[in-house]
């Protein structure tokens, strides 16, 4: 399991407001984006729509899908297009991997967000942000890395109350001010032979499971192969068999397998939700008293497990049943055997060029009273269809 859960008191960290940092730090992110992630190019179309809002002094939430690590440096880039760098909410987990990244991340912008609770603390630095209207503040509503840059997962409303709650008291000002969100899509394409790029790390996972390398299949059987064997492993280590039905079937199945007794022991029983949210409930009922440091050393144990397995259904949660259907592209295929490497170890390698276009939508302006209360966010609904079309995937369900 990453370290995404800290087990220690939650101390918010706000972000530093100077422009040296960020500036330097925007001219260095090429180098680490290629060197890194092997993103040689970052391409921007319609940025004139963020800087005619900049230029008329509304407040800037930037909205962006998130299949990366690397997507909040590639958005980032956009005050290198601007001239406005953003301020960046990003998982405290993130502030908590090593001194250079403590001290670089808030200088950067970068304020914490903990996941594992409410933080008011970061809703009210995000709403000064947007009510200041300095500086554009960039957000990743899915709340979390879904490495299928074909799906835009369900986006929570926290960047709507904060939007709308800046909205109301810029509308106090005098002269009244807005707040606007501007969409943004990051769309990755790898340059080069995927099958070429995948091969070593087949042979590794094929070796981990006893087998010969399977090179003589086609790719994409040779992964859906790797796939069904990865599954079949964790329905016996969770369900005592392999299981019938249809891949989408039997992760659904297993991801209630393992949730299911975790929330009627940590949740009252509550099995309702996306995936991400009944894991978030969990971690948020667990983890308190880990953090107070009062359990024995056996409970602590446990609980970690509690925490692991609802950190797999959140893994298996990121493999689209349908993502290898038909003639998937070399950008799928890559997805998928990098979420394999990434499950078995923990970390991705390089496995070759990419580049990076990000696309920023129209602006959207936040009416700071929610219309048609008791159904969809309008807000959110706007947002995500403007992600579905500059992604591509209006229409694909």
């Amino acid at each position: 399991m990453q370290n995404v859960v800290i087990d220690q008191p939650y101390v918010p960290i706000p972000p530093k407001h100077g422009r040296f940092w960020p500036t330097v730090l925007t001219w260095c992110a090429p180098r680490l984006l290629r060197k890194k992630y092997g993103v040689e190019k970052v391409e921007f179309v319609h940025a004139e729509r963020l800087r005619a809002s900049l230029q008329a002094g509304h407040g800037v939430a930037l909205a962006a899908n998130h299949c990366r690590d690397e997507d909040p440096l590639v958005a980032g880039l956009v005050g290198r297009e601007t001239g406005a760098p953003p301020f960046i909410m990003a998982s405290w987990h993130v502030f908590m991997q090593g001194r250079l990244l403590a001290f670089l991340l808030p200088r950067a912008g970068g304020f914490s967000i903990y996941r594992e609770g409410i933080d008011r603390a970061a809703i009210n630095t995000a709403i000064e942000i947007l009510e200041q209207a300095g500086r554009p503040l960039l957000i990743f509503p899915e709340g979390h890395i879904s490495r299928a840059n074909d799906r835009l997962n369900t986006l929570m409303e926290g960047v709507a109350l904060m939007a709308r709650t800046a909205a109301k008291r810029r509308a106090k000002l005098n002269p009244p001010g807005k707040v606007v969100v501007h969409p943004l899509a990051i769309r990755y394409r790898f340059h080069g032979d995927v099958a070429a790029a995948v091969t070593s790390v087949l042979d590794e996972i094929e070796a981990r499971l006893s087998w010969r390398p399977n090179r003589h299949l086609p790719l994409r059987e040779r992964i859906g192969k790797v796939g069904a064997a990865l599954l079949t492993l964790k329905e016996l280590e969770y369900l005592g068999r392999p299981q019938t039905g249809t891949i989408g079937e039997r992760l659904q199945a297993l991801t209630n397998a393992i949730l299911s007794p975790l929330e009627d022991e940590w949740a009252g029983g509550r099995h309702d939700d996306t995936v991400v949210g009944r894991v978030k409930r969990l971690r948020s009922a667990i983890l308190p008293d880990m953090v107070k440091g009062d359990l024995d050393e056996a409970e602590r144990q446990r609980r970690w497990k509690h925490l692991a397995d609802a950190y797999l259904a959140q893994q298996l949660f990121h493999y689209p049943p349908d993502y290898l259907d038909a003639n998937p592209s070399p950008e799928r295929l890559l997805e998928t055997v990098e979420r394999f490497e990434e499950d078995l170890t923990d970390k991705v390698r390089v496995h070759g060029s990419r580049s990076a276009t990000v696309t920023v939508g129209e602006a959207i302006e936040v009416n700071p009273v929610r219309e048609g209360r008791g159904g969809a966010d309008p807000l959110l609904q706007e947002i995500e269809r403007q992600l579905q079309t500059m992604l591509g995937l209006a229409g694909s369900g």
